[in-house]
């Protein structure tokens, strides 16, 4: 799937090595596989099918608004969008859930 980001610091901490964005080494290299994961995949069923990454839909205000687990402690923030291109995700933010 395509993606794009809602900040340039997450675009960042997926291409520079030496970027880390305040997160620890264990959060950054998470991120980075989810964002390999996600650029593999065909669209967004493939997320379900692996539940380790226990990719859910979130509640409230941010309902439009989808999840997935770095760690135990930390989750990637996404949104499935559709445009007149097609569909893509957007990385919104990774975010401490405790």
């Amino acid at each position: 799937m395509e993606v794009r980001f809602a900040d340039e610091d997450l675009q960042r901490l997926e291409v520079d090595p030496d970027f880390n964005a305040g997160f620890a080494d264990e959060i950054v290299v998470a991120y980075r596989k989810r964002l390999q994961l996600i650029r593999a995949a065909p669209d967004e069923r493939d997320f379900y099918a692996l539940k380790s990454l226990h990719y859910e839909k979130l509640s409230g205000k941010r309902s439009h608004q989808k999840s997935m687990r770095l760690n135990k402690q930390w989750r990637l923030i996404l949104e499935i969008v559709s445009d007149d291109q097609g569909r893509f995700v957007a990385v919104i933010s990774i975010e401490d859930y405790h």
